[in-house]
């Protein structure tokens, strides 16, 4: 790990060695000072040993795979149905997380973390946890007319319109999806029989601020949906190297059809469940040299 620079100031000001470099980029902080390789000062374990110790947990675990279910229709449907149970090892201090067994494996599903920030901050934390393999489920907005929603897209790559990225990668056009992750996943969602779309996605931080011109230029790009958590979860996955895995469960035209929002009777809970089902037959981890290692059994 490359060490801290003992010449920054501890105020909050740049120091002298670091000013020209920070203020050339003052008219666009997000692009300032950044570092994906510098150490950060606060860690997961910081907050998550503290939350530990206040709430009286036993441990910090949460098991093996994991979802991100940012509209919570995952988890509100576990809770209708009795199949979920709050983790009593999940020590976040803003969610809680709920398991389920899929396929004979425990999985664990955290709801309603919307937008790039707070994805990632859920990321972070259950990786730290013990998570070896997250998987994202997010409704999306229709770019490319690829087929009638509802539908699912394997977000290969994201277009990096947000700002969480930024502090993970240096900049660039998209965050990549891991080759070996997507391989993985691939195999597993065909040894599954789940047919989905491939393709790229644009992350957005304000879906509020979706313009027409906006909209042509990510349809002309070839991207096939809209969401707000994809480019920097995989970001996140390549500054540390885990196994991340982004569908875009694209739902609606931006509300420029009559019915929008649909997913279906159960609002997309089964398909979105057969997904994660096909995953946990995914690798248990993925060497960025020599691809899937150690499989699920």
């Amino acid at each position: 790990m490359k060490a801290p620079d003992d010449s920054a100031s501890t105020s909050g000001t740049p120091s002298h060695d670091e000013a020209p470099s920070c203020l050339a980029s003052a008219d666009a902080p997000i692009l300032s000072c950044k570092d994906p390789s510098a150490p950060s000062v606060f860690s997961p374990l910081t907050v998550l040993s503290e939350a530990k110790r206040q709430k009286g947990l036993a441990a910090l675990r949460v098991p093996r795979v994991c979802v991100l279910d940012p509209d919570g229709d995952i988890v509100r449907s576990l809770l209708r149905t009795g199949r979920g149970r709050r983790s009593e090892t999940w020590a976040c201090y803003h969610s809680e997380l709920y398991e389920v067994d899929l396929e004979g494996v425990r999985v664990g599903v955290v709801g309603c973390a919307v937008g790039a920030p707070y994805a990632v901050l859920v990321a972070e934390q259950m990786f730290s946890c013990g998570c070896e393999l997250l998987v994202s489920i997010t409704s999306s907005g229709q770019i490319s007319r690829a087929a009638e929603p509802p539908y699912f897209v394997l977000v290969t790559r994201a277009l990096r319109d947000e700002g969480t990225s930024y502090h993970y990668l240096a900049p660039a056009r998209y965050a990549e999806a891991s080759a070996e992750t997507l391989g993985a996943a691939r195999a597993a969602l065909r040894e599954g029989g789940i047919e989905v779309l491939e393709g790229a996605s644009w992350t957005t931080d304000a879906p509020f601020r979706e313009t027409a011109r906006a909209v042509a230029l990510a349809e002309r790009e070839g991207i096939l949906a809209v969401e707000m958590e994809s480019a920097a979860l995989y970001a996140f996955a390549a500054a540390r190297e885990k196994p991340v895995v982004c569908f875009a469960h694209v739902t609606n035209t931006m509300g420029q059809s009559e019915r929008e929002f649909e997913k279906g009777h159960d609002d997309g809970v089964a398909a979105s469940l057969r997904l994660v089902a096909a995953l946990v037959r995914m690798p248990r981890g993925v060497d960025p040299e020599r691809g899937p290692t150690n499989p699920r059994r």
